[in-house]
C-alpha cells in the first residue's frame, strides 16, 4: 500500500477552503463539508464507544460500521458518487431485529444512562441524528445518495437498540422518563 499521508500539513486550507476528493475546492463552511464533519464526528464517538468496553459482538459490528462511515465520508467527498447500497441498510435491519428480540418491550421513554457504555451509545445515537439532519439539508440543496440517508436513519435506530442491549449485558438498569418526577422536586 502506498503512503497516503506523507505530510500532515499542506497550508492549502489556510484560506478557509478544503479540497474534495474530485479535486474541487469548497469553503470549509459549506454544507457538504459540514455533513462530512458530522459523519467524522459520529465515527469518532463510535471509537470511544468501542473503547469503553462493549461486548465483542457489538464491538465487531461497530468497527464494521466505522468502516462503512469512512466509505460514506468518501462518498460525500465526491459529489454524485454512490457507495452505500440497499444491502447495507438491510444488514442494519437484520441486526436491529436480532438485538431487539431479546429486549423488554418499552412502555416509557428511556433517558440516556444505565451504564457508561449504554450512555455513550445514546450519545452516539444523538450525533447520528444530527448527521442525518445535516444530510437531509444537503439532499434538499444538491444530490445525495438516498441509500446513504436511509443507512444513517437506520443506524440511529440500531444505536438505540445497542444502547439497551449493552446496558442489559452489563447488568445496568435502564433509566425511564418519569412524567411526575418534577412535581416532587424543589
Amino acid at each position: 500500500m502506498a503512503k497516503r499521508l506523507t505530510k500532515i500539513y499542506t497550508r492549502t486550507g489556510d484560506d478557509g477552503t478544503t479540497g474534495l476528493a474530485d479535486g474541487k475546492r469548497v469553503g470549509k463552511d459549506s454544507l457538504r463539508v459540514a455533513v462530512m464533519g458530522d459523519v467524522d464526528e459520529l465515527n469518532s464517538i463510535l471509537g470511544v464507544l468501542i473503547a469503553s468496553g462493549v461486548g465483542e459482538d457489538i464491538a465487531g459490528y461497530l468497527l464494521n460500521i466505522q468502516h462503512r462511515l469512512f466509505d460514506i465520508g468518501a462518498e460525500l467527498s465526491v459529489p454524485g458518487k454512490q457507495v452505500t447500497q440497499p444491502a447495507h441498510i438491510s444488514r442494519l435491519e437484520e441486526l436491529l431485529d436480532t438485538y431487539n428480540e431479546d429486549l423488554k418491550p418499552l412502555d416509557e421513554f428511556i433517558l440516556p444512562g444505565g451504564t457508561l457504555s449504554g450512555a455513550l451509545c445514546h450519545f452516539a445515537r444523538t450525533v447520528c441524528r444530527r448527521a442525518e439532519r445535516s444530510m437531509v439539508k444537503l439532499a434538499r440543496a444538491e444530490y445525495l445518495n438516498p441509500n446513504t440517508l436511509s443507512y444513517i436513519n437506520r443506524l440511529s435506530d440500531l444505536l438505540f437498540v445497542f444502547s439497551r442491549a449493552i446496558t442489559q449485558a452489563k447488568g445496568g438498569k435502564e433509566v425511564y422518563w418519569d412524567k411526575d418526577r418534577l412535581k416532587q422536586s424543589v
